[in-house]
């Protein structure tokens, strides 16, 4: 019996150990056919995927230059810093966290905490701590990284190749360039030409270890990198410089809200400079510019109306509001209105017409700027005296059939096309009247630039078809796009959209606009020795408050004989002074000055002119005291001799430097002597001859611009009152008249 149980006991046992066995080996190879057959590829894929290291390589965007190669924006070397938060946390690793992270938020100038954040993601291989890290940053990071070898710090710290964008110029034209997030544009040229600029990214793939090291197994590929294209603009870095700095100096003058301006090529439509004020440094393009806004915004105790009122003035900094902006152009619409109505033949530049003061036009009262009325004047009179009525009268003659011809002709009803995002567009009844709206009030007030509305960049391209015997241009601003060697890939030719009037239209309309600087409202745009022909305008905005908002502008062109610029100017909300004549005209004048002058446009004195141009200097040095004092005097210069040697050493302003007749020269005749200093008096609100008296007494020369005649009053001065200079120093006086100036324009009733 017991040898029979324990037989019974030993299969059973047997048993039992064959079906242990069987559903051991069973399930394993259930688990082997499920992770081999059924989910053998994702699991493949899993692995590979933890394997295999995808990265992407940035291409460099291309240079953008102006247009005599100055680079304006280009791309730099740079690199990304990651960690790898396993490799800081497992268990057998020397590094302290806190201590890492510390050492690394030093070096990237970051918060330690956020770092810190960063190497408590424990399960991850691979954490971006920041891009765009200079090299000299690296250099410093690969110093730590040597230093703590010990510590484990190679393996938790790695670099990959990045670029950075960097803009030498800072603020220059810096709404007209814009600027690029993460290797794309996202305004300005930068938007625009994104897709040429950007290039196409490269990859590297590779298999990595544990120790996210390459094991060179035969599954590595690179993809190359093609850098982006170059692009260089029709922009001048110095012309832009001068429209940015007059027009900047502007808005403060004047406590405006904004400014812009353009200077084009008459000839092609090329952009040679475009600003808009204030504006942004493209270096640091998330930080507010104006410091006072920058206060009031901070002292927002609400945190979603903070962020709010400083994401709108981040976009307003960055707003190229010569593009995208639109405006009631005011009296300079008078020259589209003139040329219209010669072209047509119903009127003529010395026709007489009558201002009694006012018109009415379908019982609606238009006042003259000049309420008792101008009486008799001719057409080109009516121009220089901005006069309504006469425009209204004008544009009667050409009907409103005809009238929206020459309007749409001269590009107000569609966009330029010019090569910028973001284009103001004109809307058919909503932004100008089409012919079938227009009745007789709305012809009357759009004869003078009002109850429509254009962009900037409209009417500068308008103004200069006047300027180019007709012809309007379609604007642009980059000049040709290039590849990595130099070849030019395409290059812009200019386009003439239409002949607008005849040559001789254009050309008589011209002589009226010059004779409007000459001696009307446009005269603070005068410059010695330059033909300039232009127009202002002075249009009211909508009432804010119950206060009267105005725009002032000044458009023209310069030589009048050959026609090289058109400048706009737009001062938008100034205080103080309001019109055109007083707040566009001056700052055109620098403008175009300095513009003609770097262009090499010699000017060309008249009898008046040349009586009061400036002189060189003689030079004196090493001539005998004496005698270079009687040498002076005799050609007109007053004289100051600081030393007792027998000899000039030196003198000041230096040989051949141009000062006003009549001005001063400091000799010096001992070797030891010192340069003698005087601070620069106030020199503004002053006549000419109350500057030049202030000058000479501190010992300083005065030489003036703009109109400093006897009814002239300064407005600036080239170096501000206080500054320490060199007895001698030449001060520019800047001058606007101080002639009462009617130029407001009237929509209608108005008292």
């Amino acid at each position: 019996m017991a040898r029979n149980a324990n037989t019974v006991f030993r299969k059973r046992s047997f048993t039992a150990l064959a079906i242990l066995i069987i559903f051991g080996f069973g399930s394993s190879l259930i688990g082997l056919i499920n992770v081999g057959l059924v989910h053998g590829s994702q699991y493949k894929q899993k692995a590979e995927a933890e394997q295999m290291s995808d990265n992407k390589i940035s291409a460099q965007r291309g240079t953008i230059t102006d247009r005599n190669g100055n680079v304006m924006a280009i791309s730099a070397d740079a690199y990304k810093v990651y960690i790898d938060p396993k490799a800081i946390n497992d268990k057998e690793s020397k590094i302290n966290a806190r201590t890492l992270a510390n050492q690394l938020a030093s070096l990237l100038k970051m918060d330690p905490e956020e770092v810190y954040e960063m190497t408590q993601k424990k399960h991850s291989r691979y954490k971006v701590v920041k891009t765009k890290v200079p090299h000299s940053t690296k250099v410093r990071i690969e110093k730590l990284i040597d230093d703590n070898r010990k510590n484990g710090y190679r393996e938790a710290i790695g670099f990959e190749e990045d670029v950075v964008r960097y803009y030498p110029y800072s603020n220059l034209a810096s709404t007209v360039i814009g600027l690029s997030n993460s290797g794309r544009g996202s305004s300005g040229l930068e938007y625009y030409y994104n897709d040429i600029l950007s290039g196409v990214p490269g990859r590297s793939i590779s298999t990595k270890n544990a120790r996210q090291e390459d094991t060179y197994s035969g599954m590595s590929s690179y993809h190359a990198v093609k850098e982006g294209e170059n692009l260089q603009l029709t922009l001048d870095n110095v012309i832009q410089y001068y429209l940015d700095s007059a027009l900047s100096s502007g808005v403060k003058r004047f406590n405006a809200s904004y400014g812009y301006g353009i200077v084009m090529d008459v000839k092609t439509g090329a952009i040679l400079a475009m600003s808009s004020q204030p504006d942004f440094n493209c270096n640091e393009p998330y930080k507010i510019q104006d410091e006072e806004k920058e206060s009031e915004i901070k002292s927002i105790a609400n945190k979603k109306q903070r962020q709010k009122a400083e994401s709108d003035q981040l976009f307003a900094q960055w707003r190229n509001r010569t593009v995208a902006d639109s405006y009631e152009p005011g009296s300079v619409f008078k020259c589209i209105t003139a040329a219209a109505g010669i072209e047509e033949g119903v009127v003529t530049p010395s026709e007489m017409f009558t201002c009694t003061g006012s018109i009415a036009v379908a019982g609606q009262i238009y006042h003259c700027s000049n309420r008792a009325g101008h009486g008799a004047e001719d057409f080109t009179h009516s121009l220089m005296n901005s006069c309504n009525p006469i425009y209204i009268q004008v544009a009667q003659r050409i009907g409103a059939k005809t009238f929206s011809k020459y309007f749409d002709a001269f590009g107000m009803s569609e966009m330029t096309g010019v090569d910028l995002p973001a284009e103001a567009k004109p809307r058919a009844g909503v932004t100008y009247y089409t012919a079938d709206s227009m009745g007789p009030v709305q012809l009357a007030s759009s004869s003078f630039g009002q109850t429509f509305q254009v962009s900037p960049i409209q009417v500068c391209t308008a103004i200069n078809a006047i300027a180019n015997d007709g012809k309007l241009m379609q604007p642009y601003i980059v000049g040709k796009w290039m590849n990595r060697a130099g070849d030019s890939v395409h290059v812009t030719k200019p386009v003439m959209k239409r002949q607008v009037v005849s040559k001789q239209t254009a050309r008589t309309v011209g002589e009226m606009m010059e004779q409007v600087v000459i001696g009307g409202t446009a005269k603070n745009a005068y410059v010695p020795g330059y033909r300039i022909a232009g127009k202002t305008g002075t249009s009211e905005k909508l009432s804010i408050k119950n206060k009267k908002l105005y725009i002032g502008s000044f458009c023209g062109f310069a030589p009048v004989d050959d026609p090289q610029i058109t400048c706009l100017i737009v001062i938008d909300e100034p205080h103080g002074a309001t019109t055109g004549g007083k707040t566009a005209a001056p700052i055109a004048a620098e403008v175009i000055q300095n513009t003609l002058r770097y262009l090499n446009v010699e000017p060309e004195y008249n009898d008046k002119e040349s009586q009061n141009l400036d002189v060189r200097t003689p030079n004196v040095v090493d001539v005998d005291r004496k005698a270079a004092e009687a040498s002076l005097k005799t050609k007109g210069f007053q004289c100051k001799i600081i030393g007792s040697g027998k000899k000039v050493i030196r003198q000041n302003p230096a040989p051949g430097k141009l000062i006003p007749k009549n001005g001063i020269v400091v000799l010096y005749t001992s070797p030891n002597a010192k340069t003698q200093r005087v601070k620069v008096p106030n020199l503004t609100g002053l006549s000419f001859a109350q500057a030049k008296a202030v000058a000479n007494a501190a010992g300083l020369n005065v030489e003036s611009t703009g109109q400093s005649s006897s009814v002239g009053a300064s407005y600036s001065q080239s170096i501000p009152a206080g500054s320490s200079v060199a007895v001698g120093s030449v001060v520019t006086v800047s001058y606007v008249s101080s002639d009462p100036e009617m130029e407001i324009e009237d929509t209608g009733n108005a008292d």
